[in-house]
């Protein structure tokens, strides 16, 4: 028997059964990667506020060591930006930080001197803004930073 090229065509693209597995594998792939997924913008915000304390925490180091102290609550971390206007007036003072920043959340960090954890306190109440709570609700502070 003689076969014609119009009777051999080849088929051509993928059966039903190919493509049901293939979304069962990514319906399987996103189980375990989307929660995984989830959490990672909380992560980032708690890492850049930990990141954001350790540089200020350094700017009012070094404010220190120019003027022998560091600004007082009152003056709070504006020192850092402007020259203070009220008492002590830093003797040797140069900007440190282009400007204050805020934390991840849209708030303002928080400082006090003295404080209650040492020479000053500079912290952030996390994404709540109450004092305490746990994971992205917690009260990240220079004390608490490892």
């Amino acid at each position: 028997m003689k076969m014609y090229k119009s009777e051999l065509k080849l088929q051509k693209g993928f059966t039903l059964i190919e493509l049901m597995v293939v979304v069962v594998i990514l319906a399987i792939l996103a189980v375990f990667v989307v929660p995984n997924l989830m959490d990672r913008p909380d992560e980032a915000r708690l890492v850049k506020a930990k990141q954001d304390i350790s540089a200020v925490s350094s700017a009012l180091k070094l404010y220190k060591l120019d003027n022998f102290n560091y600004p007082t609550t009152d003056q709070g971390l504006d020192a850092l930006v402007q020259k203070p206007t009220d008492d002590p007036l830093p003797k040797n003072w140069k900007p440190l930080l282009d400007a204050v920043p805020v934390d991840p959340w849209g708030n303002p960090y928080l400082y006090l001197s003295p404080g209650e954890h040492g020479e000053f306190d500079l912290f952030t109440y996390g994404a709540d803004g109450v004092d305490g709570g746990e994971g992205i609700n917690a009260t990240i502070g220079q004390w608490n930073i490892k």
